[in-house]
């Protein structure tokens, strides 16, 4: 889990230095938010999770960059996981990615 936010803490602030992003919960615990909707975090087991668009998570799952995330035996259509080995900038390009999705849809 350190390592983990090892890698986000550093993308995280660089959001957070930008108007209208600040951090709030989700699956208990502290994600990045715009508009009070969250786009990403790190999971429990360290892994980054980000909201894409449900055609972005085929493209992903496909290609072996990220898995589906499942709740409650409940795949989400819009949410995907990556975990630590894909490396820091591949992070912060899907940081940025969800934030910019998540901008799009939210009011």
């Amino acid at each position: 889990m350190a390592a983990a936010h090892d890698v986000f803490d550093p993308i995280a602030q660089r959001h957070l230095a930008d108007d209208g992003i600040d951090m709030g919960r989700m699956f208990g615990t502290e994600g990045l938010r715009v508009r009070g909707k969250v786009y990403a975090f790190v999971g429990h087991d360290g892994d980054l999770i980000v909201k894409v668009p449900a055609e972005r998570v085929v493209e992903l799952t496909a290609s072996g960059a990220a898995s589906p995330l499942v709740m409650r035996e409940r795949e989400l259509r819009e949410w995907v996981t990556v975990g630590t080995a894909a490396g820091a900038q591949r992070w912060a390009d899907l940081v940025d990615e969800a934030r910019a999705f998540v901008d799009r849809i939210t009011p």
